[in-house]
């Protein structure tokens, strides 16, 4: 039985397997990290920490995801 965490994730919230690095969860959620930019617990994670940041219970996450036009 695997353990789960509670975060919020741009105010919802939301039920995750532990240990979850921030890559993984942005991976399943289908974001390009080239194109999101993340604040973790009001904190700019630089996108080279991505991976090596474990999510952890009752972390609030915004995530801001660019699209390009013209």
């Amino acid at each position: 039985m695997s353990a789960s965490i509670q975060i919020t994730v741009n105010g919802e919230a939301r039920s995750l397997p532990a240990p979850l690095p921030l890559s993984d969860f942005l991976a399943g959620a289908g974001l390009d990290t080239r194109k999101v930019a993340v604040e973790r617990n009001e904190e700019i994670v630089p996108r080279s920490a991505y991976g090596t940041t474990l999510l952890v219970a009752g972390d609030a996450l915004e995530i801001v995801h660019f699209i390009g036009g013209g």
